[in-house]
Order: C-alpha cells, then sequence, then structure tokens
C-alpha cells in the first residue's frame, strides 16, 4: 500500500511546479503504475486499468475486454496462425487481415481483449455489442525493479506530455499580442526568452538591426506564431514585425482599443522608419492627434520601446491622390497626377525634395509600400525631369514584414502583414 500522505504532498508539488491539476497529474500516475503491472503480470494484448483509493492508498486492477461476435471481428483457426495467405501473412502481431484486393478486413479476434457476446451474456444477461466489461485482477504492490522503471518512465513521459498540452492550451490563440518576457541566452544568432511556464525564441531576422540585447534584460515581443508540432510549444517571437507597432500603440491609444480609430496600413523599415496611415471611425475624432498624443507623449513611448525608430503618421484617404500626399510626409506635396496602371507622380517645392524623396529614398520607398502605388516624387519647376531615387513601386519592396494595404481595403484584417 502506498504511502498515501507523502503521495498528496507529491501530488501536490508536481501540479504546482507544472501548473497542471492534481486529477490529472493522479490520473498520470495511475496509468503509469497500471502500465507497470501489465508489463509484469499480464499478457502485452491486455488491456489493464488501475484505480487508487486516496484516503487509504489502496490499487485496484481490472482487466478490460470488448463484447464482439462475428460481425465485429474475424475468427482465425490456430492452425492458420502463422499461414501466409494470397496478398498478406496472418501472424500474432497483426490484428489485420489485408485480402488480395488490398481490401481491410476486420481486426482478429483477440482473447486478451475480446470476448464472445455469448461469453458475456453469462456474466452479464443484458449485456449490449461493443459494451466493455471489467474483470478485477489480483493485486500486487510489488512490481520488481524494471516494473518501476517503466512506471517512472511512464510516469515522466506522460507529465512532459499534460506539461506540453497545458502550456499549448495557454497560448493557443495569443498570435499578434505583445507579451513581456527576460532574455535567456543566444544561440547561432537565435535569442531565447523565458515567458514564465516556457521558453520563446526569437530568430535573428526578427530582431530589430542595430539593437543590442543582453541576457536578464527584460523585453517586449510579438507572439508571431505558435508551434504545436515540436517536441516542445514553439513560441515564436518578432520585434521586426510592422504588427509589432501596431500593438504598441494599442497599449498607448485608448481610441484603437474603443474603435473609435484604426490602422489601416503600415509599411516598416525595423530600426529606422515606420509609416502608418490611420483612419477615422467616429465623428470628431482625429486620427493623427490620437495616435501622436499630447505633445508627442504616445507616439514617443512606442518611439522608445523600438530604440528611437521614426514613425510617421499619415491620415487614410479613398482619394488616391490626398493619400499619395499624406503618405510623403512630413515632405509638402503641391499636387499628384494619378497616371495608368496604379502609378502615380507627386509634385513638391524644390526646397522639399530631398525630404520626399529621403535618405537613400527610404521616404517615397515606405510611401509606396505604405498606398500600394507606384510613386514618381519629381520637382515642380522641372517637372519632366526625373529625379535620381526618386521613383520607387511594390517591386522595390525589400522585406518580408512590411504591411501594404490597397486603397480599396477597408478592413484591416484583410492586410497582408
Amino acid at each position: 500500500m502506498l504511502n498515501i500522505k507523502e503521495l498528496s504532498k507529491a501530488l501536490k508539488q508536481v501540479a504546482d511546479e507544472k501548473g497542471l491539476d492534481p486529477d490529472k497529474v493522479l490520473e498520470v500516475i495511475e496509468s503509469s503504475i497500471a502500465a507497470a503491472y501489465k508489463r509484469e503480470y499480464a499478457g502485452r494484448g491486455d488491456v489493464v486499468k488501475c484505480k487508487m483509493d486516496q484516503k487509504t492508498g489502496e490499487l485496484n486492477f481490472w482487466q478490460i475486454k470488448t463484447v464482439v461476435d462475428d460481425t465485429t471481428v474475424r475468427f482465425v483457426e490456430d492452425e492458420e496462425e502463422g499461414l501466409a495467405v494470397e496478398g498478406a501473412v496472418v501472424t500474432n502481431q497483426k490484428e489485420v487481415i489485408i485480402a488480395e484486393d488490398d481490401e481491410q478486413k476486420l481486426p482478429r479476434f483477440n482473447p486478451e481483449r475480446h470476448i464472445t457476446l455469448a461469453e458475456a451474456k453469462k456474466i452479464k444477461k443484458n449485456v449490449e455489442l461493443g459494451e466493455e466489461l471489467e474483470f478485477p485482477l489480483e493485486t500486487h504492490e510489488d512490481f520488481g525493479r524494471i516494473a518501476a522503471q517503466t512506471a517512472k518512465q511512464v510516469i515522466l513521459q506522460k507529465l512532459r506530455e499534460s506539461e506540453r498540452d497545458s502550456i499549448l492550451n495557454e497560448w493557443r490563440g495569443r498570435e499578434g499580442q505583445i507579451v513581456s518576457g527576460v532574455i535567456q541566452r543566444f544561440e547561432r544568432g537565435n535569442i531565447f526568452v523565458d515567458l514564465g511556464r516556457t521558453i520563446g525564441v526569437m530568430f535573428g531576422n526578427e530582431s530589430i538591426p542595430g539593437e543590442h540585447y543582453r541576457a536578464g534584460e527584460r523585453s517586449r515581443f510579438l507572439v508571431v506564431a505558435v508551434q504545436e508540432d515540436t517536441r516542445l510549444p514553439g513560441i515564436i517571437l518578432s520585434r521586426s514585425h510592422p504588427k509589432f507597432v501596431i500593438e504598441l500603440f494599442r497599449m498607448e491609444v485608448p481610441e484603437l482599443v474603443e474603435d473609435a480609430i484604426e490602422i489601416k496600413a503600415i509599411a516598416r523599415e525595423p530600426g529606422n522608419r515606420t509609416k502608418i496611415a490611420a483612419a477615422s471611425k467616429a465623428d470628431g475624432v482625429d486620427p493623427v492627434g490620437a495616435l501622436v498624443g499630447q505633445r508627442g507623449t504616445r507616439v514617443m513611448a512606442v518611439n522608445n520601446e523600438l530604440g528611437n525608430e521614426k514613425i510617421d503618421i499619415a491620415e487614410w484617404s479613398d482619394d488616391p491622390e490626398k493619400f499619395i500626399a499624406n503618405a510623403l510626409s512630413p515632405a509638402k506635396v503641391e499636387r499628384v497626377e494619378i497616371l495608368p496602371r496604379r502609378e502615380a507622380r507627386a509634385y513638391v517645392p524644390e526646397s522639399q525634395l530631398s525630404l520626399a524623396i529621403g535618405k537613400g529614398g527610404q521616404n517615397v520607398r515606405l510611401a509606396a509600400k505604405l498606398t500600394g502605388w507606384k510613386i514618381d516624387v519629381r520637382s515642380q519647376t522641372r517637372p519632366e525631369e526625373e529625379v535620381e531615387g526618386g521613383i520607387a513601386g511594390l517591386v522595390d519592396a525589400g522585406s518580408g514584414s512590411d504591411q501594404i494595404a490597397p486603397p480599396e481595403a477597408d478592413d484591416k484584417e484583410d492586410i497582408a502583414i
């Protein structure tokens, strides 16, 4: 008989450490003890169950058999065991016979886990086909060294599986949210982050270029994906993703949470510059002013988190001319000419030309990504002359992280990230 007081303490400790339900831990232990019993005392095909009395520590074992007849299983004569049939071989290891035409037939009758309907009715008169009957087994408390090792391995394995399922349940649906974690270690350019019960990973291309990270430092990350097909839950993190900027603004701007304004599009070159297009969904609400905040407090809070990455906020418009002019902010655009094949030409004062183009063409490049239009920036005084670095289009999009919303998109969920 088990020491129930010590077991109860161990149950509670494991449940607390792993964040599991104590009943689930007990179920794992019972399953493991049943596996050990089966290895030591039962047949390989037996289905053995175990139940532990939590008050006394007494263990009870029983065997499960399913009620069958010739419509649910295939009865094979002893002399047929191991004989070859055309197209297949019947062996003790196979439960299914495959005929010549590869048609899957009924499973073979196994006396270790099946009982015929006629025999079952001798035990229980009103038994039904497919019903499971329980047969008590002799209780053994000393399972031996090998069986004990089996029980230990099963317990550890099932506890890991239960912990993994518990973590997955906690993280499912959290993609696109911001989490806080402590940087734990660096490995092959990847950053591993302690998120509490699990570890997240930020791959090198998901970090902000030029940003330096230190072990033990707490930082914010965007949950990009939760991988369920790995041995341990894989929480994929990012700081370079465009949606990271959106979620940072949601933490600072109540109007975004209340759906009074929305971010319609975003284009980002992590570590350098981000352009955002915002629209109002409520009368009297200025979308740009709401994101900037009083004296720029809101945009500065986001800016500080991004390591002083420049942020331009423009007002969204269904009018392509107006939207393109807004997107080229902070440059002042005199007029925009719409051309065929989703191309536009923006004319700016000579003094605003370098500002409109930006360093290395960054401003016009981001404006093109933001609007979804190919933009040709020219001087108002030299309208027929192309300017070096002044043309940018979607073909110039360099980062797969950029988010682009064409003007006809109405819902931010339609934006490709």
